[in-house]
């Protein structure tokens, strides 16, 4: 066990810095995606923006409430986009074409290899501007307790856990299915649905964005927390949410490895 941590994190830092400097051989495309990147970002800002000039809450959530749970799911988003999309696009191609076979001859985990060969940094460019959204709610926000602030950041990796594990699952019916690109995009349209605070669907549909796609633990969970509005009951659910996909996931993982064949068989 004592060897294996600076493994794991050799192999992330070697991953991700050969990603970044592939991506920085191609700056035009870089600049172009950036600033693609940014309209996109105003563009999601555009609905939060007219709501709040006319009205100053929604259903009990104020501006400021608003504004934060915005700020995660641009944060959130912005991971996605940099890490697990296109990291998805790659294995089905690999699955399609046999190159998966590269990456689990490699001395290191393949889901690990699987999760960060390839980072986008574009959509990076909503991590300040989430991070901004935050940091300005929690500001303008009266002052939670510590353990407010404790409980929100455990709802919130929480819940990118589970988001992650949603994703993971996605990535292993590409091996029985290898077309996924429907499935991609429900994802994405379901991970949308987070710029909202849960109060704002049908009572179905919140269960569904805390249990199917749990977007909800991500972005209003952890606002509620730093309200001081969180119980027993709703950290227990988001914590056994993202233990349960993150452990599903990997069940399913090596499930979906002991049927790979490789296109070459």
């Amino acid at each position: 066990m004592g060897e294996r941590t600076p493994r794991t994190s050799s192999v992330v830092a070697g991953l991700v810095r050969a990603s970044l400097v592939t991506s920085m051989q191609y700056r035009l495309d870089f600049v172009l995606d950036t600033a693609s990147g940014f309209l996109r970002t105003l563009a999601a800002l555009g609905p939060i923006a007219l709501l709040l000039g006319v009205r100053d809450d929604v259903l009990g959530w104020s501006r400021i409430d608003i504004l934060a749970v915005m700020g995660l799911y641009l944060v959130l988003h912005a991971a996605l986009a940099a890490l697990i999309e296109p990291n998805l696009g790659e294995i089905v191609e690999s699955i399609r074409t046999g190159k998966l076979d590269f990456l689990l001859l490699k001395p290191a985990d393949a889901q690990l290899m699987a999760s960060i060969r390839k980072v986008h940094l574009a959509p990076l460019v909503d991590v300040p501007v989430g991070g901004a959204l935050l940091g300005y709610a929690i500001w303008q926000s009266p002052p939670g307790s510590p353990l407010d602030l404790v409980v929100a950041a455990v709802l919130a990796l929480s819940g990118a856990a589970a988001i992650y594990g949603l994703w993971l699952l996605a990535i292993c019916t590409s091996f029985f299915f290898v077309k996924v690109d429907n499935l991609r995009y429900l994802l994405w349209a379901a991970v949308d649905a987070g710029r909202w605070p849960l109060p704002v669907f049908a009572r179905w549909v919140q269960w569904a964005l805390i249990v199917l796609v749990p977007i909800g633990i991500v972005t209003t969970f952890p606002v509620q927390a730093l309200r001081g509005e969180w119980t027993a009951g709703t950290v227990i659910v988001g914590v056994l949410v993202g233990i349960g996909f993150v452990l599903g996931s990997r069940l399913a993982w090596k499930a979906a490895l002991g049927k790979y064949t490789s296109a070459s068989s």
